[in-house]
Formats: structure tokens, C-alpha cells, sequence
């Protein structure tokens, strides 16, 4: 049996639920013997890692860099090394550059046999110090989403926002163009499915506490998904996660014009990208209009998402890979 290992800072992790777990078992269909293993334990833990290290085929780390001692041991211990990405992990998370994370970052990449990297800025990055990277986009498992009718019209319609309290900043910065907009549609309601709630938004809330099998159904009571984003650095490394959970759901997208967000949506056919608070208001009561619209831009983006985003063609490329690894 080929062993695979991957190694993260541990499974509560959405890098590592959503680029190592999901996959598992088609790995195993592969003919893998899969592992995960946390490496954000203390130094008494690292024996255990070498020693999983040793005996895998290819250990695939994801996301982490280590200090300079322990990444010399694991590159010793692992007869094939591979890096997977999805966040900007070497600047700052204000997107400033920062040379210590950037010394890691090139380390880790220079050293790996391969490199899997999230969004095509990233992949430009990772390039710098190696040139074996491949574009691997984050994957959703569209038939998990209920493929929604639009909301019908009533005493809300709901824009519907995703994730949690560490990328508050990016909808706290999108109030004033939904402040503007529910001022224009009086019936636009600001869903919030997230671990917080913003009381003092200034137009109607509701706040769904995320829970994984629920996640689906509350996507799919909404009229459409936003995606508001910074463009920085840090931002540009973003996988646009919630942009491909709204596409799955059969939600239309409005978002920021930059970074991944950019790559993904189609604008006028999935969805709209935007650049100032005048245009996003303007989107956002269109489409709060027109709900025969909504519906089928939320189909283009649905199959948009079948094609190029479900478990099945990332993973296609990401065993493709591994596989030429070991010969």
C-alpha cells in the first residue's frame, strides 16, 4: 500500500478539514493508506512525527513552517516532501510584509518536491524558490448543498454572508454599502452565519450560529451571497472559500473585484464583482429584485463549481501529482 501522510496544525483546522480530510476517502479508494497528525504539539511530540514521516511514501505538510532545526530533521526523515497552501503565510495578516514568515516560506517551498498552492497568487509566489507547483484550488462538495428555489419574496430578502470572527473586518468594512442598499430595498436583511453578530449593522440581521449540518440549508434560504474582500497581500491569498459555498448552494455572488474572489466569479453570468460602495448597493438591490435572475445566475454558478471546484477534479489533480511522486 502507497502511505500518505499529511501533517497540520490539527483538524479543527478549515485548511485542513477542506485540503486533507475531505479527500480521505477517495484517497483510500486510490489505493492510499491516508494519516493526519497535528504538528502543533511541543518537541516531546516530534519523535512520534519523524517517525510517521519516515514510514510514509510522501508526507504532505499544510500550511506550517517550521524552525530551522525541526524542518532540517523532517526533510531527513521524509523520502518525499510535498507543501500545500491557501493563505498568504508569508506577510503579515494586515498584509504587510513580514521577512521572518517570508525566510520560513522560502525555506519550506526551496526544500519541498512539490508544492500545491491554493489561488494563482500564490502559486506565483511559491514559484520564486520552486519551480514543481501546481494550482490546486480549494474544493466543495457541491452535491453536500441542496441546490436552493430562489427566496421568495416576502418580508426579507436575505444577502447572506459566511464565516467567522476572524474575517469579521472584511463585512464590518461592507456595512455602509448594505446600510445604502437596505435604505433602496427596505426588505433586505443582512444573514450572518458565523460564530458573532453585528446588532449595531444599521440595517436587519440574522445571526445563524455555523454548524456543519446545517451550513447547506441556511445558504440555500437566502436570495444571494456576498464576498466582501481588502486587496492586499493577504487578502489576494484568500481561496475564496465562501464564494464556492454560495456557488455550490446555487446562490448568485456579489464581491469585491480582487484576488481569488476575482478568478472564480464570472461577473454578469455567476454573479457581480465590484469596486466601490455605489456599485455594490446598486448589485445587491438588483438582484434583491429580480429573483428569476438570481436563480439563474445561481445555476451557471453551480455548475461553474461542478466543473472546476467539486472533490472530484481537484482531487483528480492533486492524486495526479502525488502519484508522479513516487515514480
Amino acid at each position: 500500500m502507497k502511505k500518505l501522510l499529511f501533517l497540520s496544525k490539527g483538524e479543527d483546522s478549515s485548511a485542513t478539514r477542506y485540503r486533507a480530510l475531505q479527500f480521505f476517502p477517495r484517497f483510500r479508494e486510490a489505493g492510499w493508506t491516508v494519516e493526519h497528525l497535528s504538528a502543533s504539539g511541543g518537541l516531546q511530540t516530534w519523535g512520534g512525527l519523524l517517525a510517521a514521516a519516515a514510514a510514509a511514501d510522501v508526507v504532505v505538510v499544510l500550511r506550517k513552517t517550521f524552525p530551522a532545526p525541526l524542518h532540517w530533521l523532517l526533510r531527513r526523515c521524509a523520502r518525499r516532501l510535498a507543501f500545500d497552501f491557501d493563505d498568504a503565510i508569508f506577510c503579515n495578516s494586515n498584509g504587510s510584509p513580514s521577512p521572518t514568515r517570508m525566510q520560513r516560506f522560502a525555506r519550506m517551498i526551496a526544500a519541498c518536491d512539490h508544492v500545491f498552492a491554493g489561488n494563482g497568487f500564490l502559486a506565483a509566489q511559491a514559484a520564486r524558490f520552486n519551480p514543481a507547483v501546481t494550482l490546486l484550488p480549494t474544493a466543495v462538495e457541491v452535491a453536500r448543498y441542496a441546490q436552493p428555489a430562489t427566496q421568495a419574496d416576502g418580508e426579507h430578502i436575505d444577502a447572506v454572508w459566511i464565516g467567522s470572527s476572524s474575517t469579521r473586518k472584511y463585512l464590518v468594512e461592507a456595512l455602509p454599502a448594505l446600510r445604502l442598499a437596505a435604505q433602496r430595498e427596505p426588505r433586505l436583511r443582512l444573514k450572518i452565519i458565523a460564530d458573532f453578530d453585528l446588532p449595531d449593522a444599521g440595517l436587519p440581521t440574522l445571526a445563524v450560529r455555523w454548524q456543519a449540518d446545517s451550513e447547506a440549508a441556511e445558504l440555500a434560504s437566502a436570495r444571494f451571497g456576498i464576498a466582501p474582500m481588502r486587496d492586499d497581500d493577504w487578502s489576494r491569498g484568500k481561496c475564496a472559500l465562501k464564494v464556492l459555498q454560495y456557488m455550490a448552494a446555487g446562490l448568485p455572488v456579489v464581491s469585491s473585484n480582487c484576488g481569488a474572489n476575482a478568478e472564480i466569479v464570472v461577473d454578469g453570468q455567476t454573479g457581480y464583482l465590484v469596486d466601490d460602495d455605489a456599485a455594490w448597493a446598486a448589485r445587491m438591490v438588483e438582484l434583491a429584485g429580480d429573483a428569476g435572475r438570481c436563480a439563474a445566475m445561481g445555476e451557471a454558478g453551480r455548475q461553474r463549481a461542478l466543473a472546476g471546484y467539486d472533490l472530484a477534479p481537484v482531487f483528480a489533480t492533486m492524486n495526479r501529482q502525488l502519484e508522479a511522486l513516487l515514480r
